[in-house]
């Protein structure tokens, strides 16, 4: 196999109706604040979180934005290494978490969304969890 022409996702771009409710929910219940900002002038029209390892997700205001379970791109996935603390802390924040499951790839995952409808998927690795067992088995989905 030759080598892939690209290393890896550099970001994902997002639409928010209101930026300091976005802003506000990636702070307080993903723990992941602005890196810059993005400005027309004085405006403030975007911000560019990172969230670590080359890993980014830019945000940028679209009033008319709404989420719909049939666009392009279905939902964001970050991974915690503590997924019980992270539904507690998105609750204390006032943030619906669904219950956390074990995924058929035998991962831990939870689903909530941002203030824009966004979205978001939390994944928890096992040990069991096949996105780093071995190549070319197939992961039997039950829904």
């Amino acid at each position: 196999m030759t080598k892939p022409l690209v290393k890896q996702v550099a970001h994902t771009c997002v639409f928010a109706r209101d930026l300091r409710a976005v802003e506000a929910f990636y702070r307080d219940i993903l723990g992941v604040s602005p890196k810059f900002d993005f400005k027309r002038g004085e405006e403030r029209i975007g911000f560019y979180l990172d969230f670590g390892n080359r890993t980014f997700v830019e945000v940028f205001l679209r009033s008319d934005s709404a989420f719909e379970d049939r666009n392009q791109i279905n939902h964001i996935c970050f991974e915690t290494d503590d997924i019980d603390a992270f539904m507690a802390n998105a609750a204390r924040h006032g943030v619906a978490v669904t219950p956390k499951k074990l995924g058929v790839d035998h991962t831990w995952q939870c689903w909530l969304a941002d203030p824009s409808g966004v979205k978001i998927e939390i994944f928890q690795y096992t040990e069991k969890s096949m996105q780093f067992g071995p190549s070319g088995v197939v992961c039997q989905v039950d829904w």
